[in-house]
C-alpha cells in the first residue's frame, strides 16, 4: 500500500518539476528583456543627444524602424500644407488640449507630418495662437517618431469625425487626401526654438503667449523586467522548497500502529 502512495506522487512530482522549469525560463528571459531594455534606453538616449541628421527620403522609408530609428534626431526643410492640419487630442504638462500635426512639403518631394507642438483647447483655432503660422521655407529639427496605428488606449480615432486619439499617420494622410507613397510613415516632434525650451516645473499652468509649444515630447521607457525576473525565481524557490519537502515526506517510514 505504501509502495502505491509513492508511485501515486510521481505524476505530481513530474508537472511540478515542470512548472518549476517553466518559471525559471520565464526568469531568465526577464532578465534577457532587461538587458535589451538598457541596451535600448543607451541607445535611444545617444539618438536625443546628437547631431540632427537629414530626414529619411522616400527610399529609405521601408527601412524605419522603432529600433533603429525612433527618436533620432533629424532635420527638414520644406513648406507646411497648414490646411491639412490635424488636431490629436493630447496630455502635457500644461495641461490636456491638442497635438497641432501638419504635413510638411519637403524640398526633397516628399511629405512629413510634423507634430508643430501643443495648443489649449482655447487654442484650437489657428487665429488665437498669438502669432500666425509659419510660411514659405522653414528648417525643421526634432525627433523621429513612430506611426501610432489604431487610436489610444479604449479609444479609436475617428476620421469621418475628424476625432483623433493618436497619430496614425496612414490615416491621417488619408483622411487629408495625401499620397501615401509620397507621404512617410512616420512624424517628426519638433524641438523647441533655441532658449525656448519649456520648464515646465517652473512654469506650470501658467500659459504661454504663443501656441503650439513644441518641446514637450516625453522619452519613457517602463523597467519592470527585474521585478519580475525576482518575482519568477521566487517562484521557483517557493515551489522547489515543497517539491523537496514532499520528496522527503515520503521517504520518512510511518510508524506503526501500536
Amino acid at each position: 500500500m505504501a509502495r502505491n502512495n509513492h508511485k501515486s506522487k510521481w505524476p505530481w512530482l513530474v508537472a511540478a518539476a515542470l512548472v518549476l522549469l517553466v518559471l525559471v525560463s520565464l526568469g531568465n528571459w526577464q532578465v534577457e528583456r532587461r538587458a535589451w531594455k538598457h541596451d535600448l534606453v543607451a541607445r535611444v538616449d545617444a539618438r536625443i543627444h546628437a547631431e540632427p541628421v537629414s530626414v529619411p527620403v522616400a527610399a529609405q522609408w521601408p527601412q524605419i524602424s522603432r529600433d533603429s530609428h525612433e527618436y533620432q534626431r533629424v532635420v527638414l526643410t520644406g513648406r507646411f500644407l497648414h490646411r491639412h492640419e490635424a488636431l490629436v487630442q493630447a496630455t502635457t504638462a500644461l495641461g490636456a488640449g491638442f497635438w497641432v500635426l501638419t504635413p510638411l512639403q519637403t524640398t526633397e518631394g516628399g511629405t512629413v507630418w510634423v507634430n508643430r507642438g501643443f495648443v489649449s483647447p482655447a487654442a484650437r483655432n489657428p487665429s488665437v495662437r498669438g502669432a500666425p503660422a509659419p510660411e514659405g521655407e522653414v528648417r525643421i529639427t526634432g525627433l523621429l517618431r513612430i506611426t501610432e496605428p489604431e487610436g489610444a488606449f479604449l479609444r479609436a480615432n475617428d476620421p469621418a469625425s475628424d476625432r483623433w486619439h493618436s497619430r496614425d499617420i496612414r490615416e491621417l494622410s488619408l483622411s487629408r487626401g495625401l499620397a501615401l507613397d509620397k507621404t512617410a510613415p512616420f512624424f517628426v516632434d519638433q524641438e523647441a526654438a533655441s532658449g525656448m525650451r519649456l520648464n515646465a516645473e517652473a512654469e506650470g499652468l501658467n500659459r504661454p503667449q504663443v501656441w503650439p509649444v513644441a518641446g514637450l515630447t516625453v522619452v519613457r521607457f517602463s523597467d519592470n523586467h527585474l521585478v519580475y525576473a525576482l518575482t519568477w525565481y521566487g517562484l521557483a524557490i517557493g515551489l522547489l522548497g515543497a517539491l523537496v519537502w514532499v520528496w522527503r515526506r515520503g521517504r520518512q517510514p510511518k510508524a506503526s500502529a501500536a
